[in-house]
C-alpha cells in the first residue's frame, strides 16, 4: 500500500506542466533568514453598537438608557479647515464607525501590541449618544442625573500594549471632540457646543496634528492604602484645550467657558470595592 501511494505521488508530480517548474528557484541561506513563518493579524472594521439600557446595581441601581456608539454621519466637523478639506476629512460619512484598521502583534518578548488607525489617510469619525442617566432606589425613588448626552468627534490613532515585564496595560490615543452636549436636570444645568482639541491648537490657523488631544495612561494591579489589591489607573498625560459655547442654568445661557493648555499628569487612582 505504501508503494502504491508513493507511485501515485510520483505520477501526480510528473503530470505537472513544465512551466510550473520554471518558476521554482532555490532559496539561499540569506533568503531563508528573512522567512519567519509568523505574522500579525490585521482586522478591517466597520461597526455600530446600540443598547436599550446599561445598569449597574449595588443596593440601588444606576441605569443609562438609549446608548448609541457609531459614526457621526457628518462631514462638517471642525469647519475652520477650509483648505484641502475634502482630502483631510473625506466627502461622505455614515452612522457606522468605519475606515478602521486594527493590527494585533505579539512581540519577541511576549508583549501584546494592538494598533488602531485609519485605513485611508483621514481621521475616523465617531459619535456616542445616550438618553437618561438615572439613579433608582428599591422603593421607587429616582433622580435623573443626566440626559441627552452627545459627543461627536474624530480619532486619529490608538494603541494598547500589554507589557509582560511589568504586567501593565498602556493605552494611548489621539482624539478631538467637535461637539459635546449634556443636560444635568437635577442641577438645572446644560452644556452646549463643548470642544476638546489638542493643547495649543489654534482654530484661526488650523493644522491637523495639533488638532488632536493626547491621552496616555497605564492600567495594572497595585496595592491600595490598606495594602490590598486594587485596579490601578495612572494618567501619564492628558493635554487639551477645551471650550464650552454655552453654559445653561435654568435654561438660560450664563456665558461661555474656555480652558487653554490644560495638562493633567502624574495622576494615580486605585479602584476597589468597599
Amino acid at each position: 500500500m505504501k508503494s502504491l501511494k508513493q507511485s501515485a505521488l510520483v505520477l501526480a508530480i510528473a503530470g505537472l506542466p513544465l512551466s510550473g517548474y520554471a518558476e521554482l528557484k532555490p532559496l539561499h541561506d540569506a533568503d531563508m533568514g528573512q522567512i519567519t513563518g509568523q505574522a500579525g493579524v490585521t482586522i478591517e472594521l466597520e461597526t455600530q453598537v446600540t443598547m436599550d439600557e446599561f445598569t449597574y446595581t449595588d443596593e440601588g441601581t444606576l441605569g443609562i438608557s438609549d446608548i448609541f456608539i457609531g459614526g457621526a454621519d457628518r462631514i462638517d466637523m471642525f469647519e475652520e479647515f477650509t483648505s484641502g478639506r475634502d482630502a483631510i476629512f473625506g466627502t461622505s460619512s455614515t452612522d457606522l464607525i468605519d475606515n478602521i484598521k486594527i493590527e494585533l502583534d505579539v512581540a519577541d518578548d511576549g508583549d501584546a501590541i494592538i494598533n488602531v488607525f485609519p485605513i485611508t489617510a483621514r481621521p475616523v469619525d465617531f459619535a456616542v449618544r445616550t438618553g437618561a442617566w438615572e439613579l433608582r432606589g428599591n422603593g421607587g425613588e429616582s433622580t435623573l442625573l443626566a440626559d441627552n448626552f452627545s459627543a461627536e468627534g474624530l480619532i486619529l490613532q490608538a494603541q494598547a500594549t500589554v507589557d509582560t515585564d511589568t504586567d501593565t496595560l498602556n493605552l494611548t490615543t489621539r482624539f478631538a471632540i467637535d461637539e459635546l452636549e449634556l443636560d444635568v436636570p437635577f442641577m438645572a444645568v446644560g452644556i452646549r457646543d463643548m470642544r476638546i482639541t489638542g493643547a495649543g491648537y489654534d482654530p484661526d490657523n488650523p493644522s491637523l496634528l495639533p488638532l488632536f488631544t493626547l491621552v496616555d495612561m497605564d492600567i495594572y494591579k497595585d496595592a491600595n492604602a490598606a495594602g490590598t489589591d486594587s485596579l490601578a489607573i495612572d494618567i501619564n498625560t492628558f493635554e487639551a484645550d477645551m471650550s464650552i459655547g454655552q453654559v445653561l442654568v435654568g435654561g438660560t445661557s450664563i456665558g461661555s467657558v474656555g480652558l487653554d493648555d490644560l495638562a493633567i499628569r502624574n495622576t494615580s487612582m486605585r479602584v476597589y470595592g468597599h
